[in-house]
């Protein structure tokens, strides 16, 4: 599945990518109804095929060990029953949900005799790299698809089998519902190249969605000819500020950073209120050392002994793995600045009773996410009621926040008149 000699890599993408334009053009006009069969046609084939799918897994698994990836990565790339069967409940909230395509966003009447309506149309055709989570594979195409997109899925060379199999199970539905197979396509090689190929394929896609970590999502920042939803990184802060609830605070904390540890939504950086700090001691901290995490802090914080000193760079750091950086500040405004400097404008969480504070913190952050007494690990399309996501955007053209089927739309202008001149 890897390179093989005098491969035409571009030759390969202009294949599938005329295949994709052409399916797109169909998926424009399809019915709700087709969509909703295919969606529902392809949970039935994943349950139908777990097994499948899990011996799959298991060759994905053993190719990790094999590569030394982390025990977080090693759990992005995991599958079991309980995870496939959250594949097929996002697959069937997704049919579930309205047509995003076709609404009308808004219309208005102009004194010249003009009717002019705002329309949710597809985008065309989604490309979308990502690593690891064989999931994506179904919440990827299952968006796309629901949006009247087609999409170009490039998976992890990790978690290739697993989404081999998955790909199988969205196409089976796609069959069974009449529309054409190739509006969720798979790049069918391990090849690095190909992710080269998509980047510059402007003729045929018309944007990219890179769901993976910093070295990924940068590289594609960098070299994309074709535009970007970026997700650069979730450096997501949590913030205990005086005013906290003591047990709200530590239920929240322990969950944003210990619940799964692998996912963007998980806390990287603990910013505790010295007012809180004098009230309750060090709590907060003792609760993340007993669960097994490593915090990494500096000051005050080090005389809390299972503590470690951090170096500069923890600070504005995606772990990705148990351990946290944690500092004391002197208010919401300071933990705001810290933010503001160190944050990815990801998910960030400030845990308090005093409303105030809260609005402060709400206005003048502008992460895509941010939250009040409530995990990090919230900050997902699914929790959001989206069913799934493709990924979340921490940009600020077009998409922010989860991208769910409603973010896959861009829009036209219709326009209505009687025989109308412009004088």
């Amino acid at each position: 599945m890897g390179r093989a000699m005098g491969e035409d890599f571009a030759g390969m993408m202009a294949e599938i990518g005329a295949k994709a334009r052409a399916a797109a053009a169909e998926l424009a006009f399809a019915n709700p109804e087709r969509k909703y069969a295919a969606l529902i046609g392809a949970a039935e084939a994943v349950w139908r095929r777990r097994q499948e799918i899990l011996d799959e897994n298991c060759l994905d698994l053993a190719y990790g060990e094999e590569k030394g990836l982390s025990p977080a990565m090693m759990d992005r790339l995991r599958l079991d029953e309980g995870r496939l069967r959250g594949i097929v409940d996002g697959l069937r909230a997704i049919a579930e949900q309205a047509d995003p395509v076709g609404r009308v966003l808004a219309e208005w009447d102009r004194p010249s005799g003009l009717h002019i309506q705002r329309v949710a149309t597809p985008l065309g055709v989604v490309g979308v790299i990502y690593e690891s989570r064989p999931n994506v594979t179904a919440d990827a195409g299952a968006l796309c698809l629901k949006a009247g997109n087609a999409v170009i899925l490039r998976g992890g060379s990790e978690s290739f089998h697993s989404s081999v199999a998955i790909h199988d199970c969205m196409v089976e539905g796609l069959r069974s519902a009449g529309l054409p197979e190739a509006a969720i396509q798979l790049i069918p090689i391990r090849a690095r190249e190909m992710v080269a190929e998509m980047l510059r394929a402007t003729e045929f896609i018309d944007v990219i969605v890179p769901r993976g970590g910093k070295g990924l999502v940068g590289l594609v920042q960098r070299e994309a000819r074709v535009p970007v939803f970026a997700h650069l990184e979730g450096i997501c802060h949590v913030y205990a500020d005086a005013d906290a609830d003591l047990e709200k605070a530590r239920r929240v904390v322990l969950n944003a950073k210990t619940r799964r540890t692998g996912i963007c939504g998980s806390a990287e950086c603990l910013l505790i209120d010295w007012r809180f700090y004098t009230k309750h001691g060090a709590v907060l901290i003792e609760d993340l050392l007993k669960a097994g995490v490593e915090v990494r802090t500096e000051g005050e914080l080090l005389k809390v002994p299972g503590t470690v000193r951090a170096a500069p760079e923890d600070f504005g750091r995606e772990f990705l793995d148990m351990i946290i950086a944690a500092k004391l500040v002197d208010g919401v405004d300071e933990a705001i600045a810290h933010i503001r400097r160190y944050g990815s404008s990801h998910t960030e969480a400030i845990l308090t009773e005093n409303d105030a504070t809260a609005a402060r913190f709400f206005q003048r952050l502008d992460s895509a996410i941010l939250m009040r007494n409530a995990s990090t690990q919230f900050a997902d399309g699914g929790e959001f009621g989206m069913g799934a996501e493709i990924g979340i955007a921490t940009g600020k053209m077009h998409a922010r926040g989860p991208v769910g089927a409603e973010q896959l739309t861009s829009f036209k202008y219709l326009v209505t008149g009687d025989g109308t001149c412009r004088t």
